[in-house]
């Protein structure tokens, strides 16, 4: 067995499919079927059985699934720690980012990063600020890029701040919003509870859905259009002066105000691409700088 052939076992228990397995590992489909032989004839134990409903693991082959994320987990401190060895900054940076923070962040922010530690190779899994929590929690990455409020007990840094507005194109009161169409979208769970918990806490009906949309930059552009009004976070309509805002606020009249953090373990700082990247993000304004 070696690193492919664990790979091959973690993709597959993951796809449970062959052709998707092959296709994400880049194989052709004969060539993931006699791996998969030789592994069994390597243990002399069926791992995996075919039916309608896609590859099922047998409980040999759910134990081999078990040692490969294991091996693999290994095998990926020990590359880092030979690479940590070496005074220059190099290896492979995993991030865990959210969706807004690669679209519109990330890219000139590795940039920047990579003018000056050259030499860094990147592996960036993208999702939910909930899945990015999840991967930064469990070790799966270096350092992850949240937004919003989570319980974390080790290292972190707050990046930037920004308001909860209704955003139209034209001028509305607050107190019309239960009677306009209004556009909805995709997001992540903790957004989604601060604005629903808002509105139940302030109007006594539901909103009028006009429009469900899949994020919220699409959001926006309907907004622009004058399709409807949206509650986003502030950072995406601050460059569109003649969109009309309105700060929403908590009971007290407060505004509310969601953060954006770099979360990461103490002890990831003792590899050299994880502490430059650290300091590097420290020394910038991520709002404003990119």
């Amino acid at each position: 067995m070696d690193e492919r052939d664990w790979l091959i076992l973690k993709v597959l228990y993951e796809k449970k499919n062959i052709t998707k397995t092959a296709q994400s590992l880049y194989i052709s489909q004969p060539t993931l079927t006699k791996k998969i032989q030789q592994i069994e004839k390597e243990f002399e134990v069926e791992i995996i059985k075919r039916g309608a409903k896609g590859v099922q693991f047998t409980p040999q082959g759910e134990y081999l699934v078990t040692c490969a994320n294991e091996m693999l987990t290994r095998l990926c401190e020990m590359k880092e720690s030979v690479q940590n060895m070496s005074h220059e900054v190099g290896g492979t940076l995993r991030l865990g980012v959210s969706n807004y923070i690669t679209r519109h962040k990330l890219p000139g922010l590795l940039k920047r990063f990579r003018e000056q530690f050259p030499n860094v190779n990147y592996k960036v899994t993208t999702g939910w600020s909930q899945e990015v929590y999840n991967l930064v929690y469990n070790k799966d990455v270096h350092i992850g890029i949240v937004r919003g409020e989570y319980q974390w007990a080790d290292a972190k840094q707050l990046l930037f701040e920004e308001n909860i507005c209704i955003a139209s194109r034209e001028k509305i009161e607050l107190k019309d919003l239960p009677t306009l169409p209004r556009i909805q979208y995709e997001t992540d769970i903790t957004l989604k509870t601060l604005i629903d918990n808002w509105w139940t806490g302030t109007f006594p009906t539901p909103p009028i859905i006009g429009m469900e949309v899949d994020k919220a930059d699409t959001c926006k552009e309907m907004v622009l259009n004058g399709l409807g009004y949206g509650i986003l976070p502030s950072v995406l309509v601050e460059d569109q002066p003649d969109l009309y805002r309105i700060n929403i606020n908590n009971e007290m009249g407060i505004p509310f105000i969601r953060k954006t953090w770099m979360f990461y373990h103490k002890e990831s700082l003792d590899m050299n691409v994880v502490k430059e990247f650290v300091e590097f993000v420290k020394g910038i304004d991520v709002k404003q700088d990119i």
